[in-house]
């Protein structure tokens, strides 16, 4: 009985039994459940990059709640750049010693970041003030 599988000797022609079937593409996020690929959007510094890669992938097309994360997790590092090329260098200019409102609102995104890991570990779903209302509109958008 020939199967659909079975290959064929260049040389004798001779059906080669037991051939493997054709391999399947290798999906990287296979084996990244929602909860982590939401909770990998909130890593300071680089979580951007987690989030891009989450919002092209065809596995979490669908799912809302980590495409929200995602986008939250992008606009909250794009705030991250605000303060770091357009408010830092302001006051780095003003030299005020004691305290830079800039030192502040990086620490207070620092605080943001850990606090979304923690809220997003949970599987809580927690929506900032501005930033989350733009996530929600932009996971909304299909």
């Amino acid at each position: 009985m020939v199967n659909q599988t079975d290959q064929y000797c260049a040389k004798c022609g001779g059906r080669q039994p037991g051939a493997a079937a054709p391999s399947q593409p290798i999906d990287p996020l296979a084996g990244i459940t929602p909860r982590t690929a939401s909770i990998l959007c909130y890593i300071p510094g680089v979580g951007w990059i987690a989030s891009v890669i989450v919002l092209a992938a065809d596995k979490f097309r669908n799912n809302k709640t980590v495409r929200f994360h995602a986008f939250q997790g992008l606009y909250l590092f794009v705030a991250w750049l605000i303060v770091e090329w357009v408010l830092s260098p302001i006051f780095r200019e003003i030299h005020e010693p004691f305290f830079r409102i800039d030192k502040a609102l990086h620490l207070l995104i620092l605080f943001v970041w850990v606090f979304m890991i923690i809220k997003t570990s949970h599987e809580e779903r927690y929506s900032l003030p501005i930033i989350g209302q733009l996530a929600e509109r932009s996971a909304a958008e299909h």
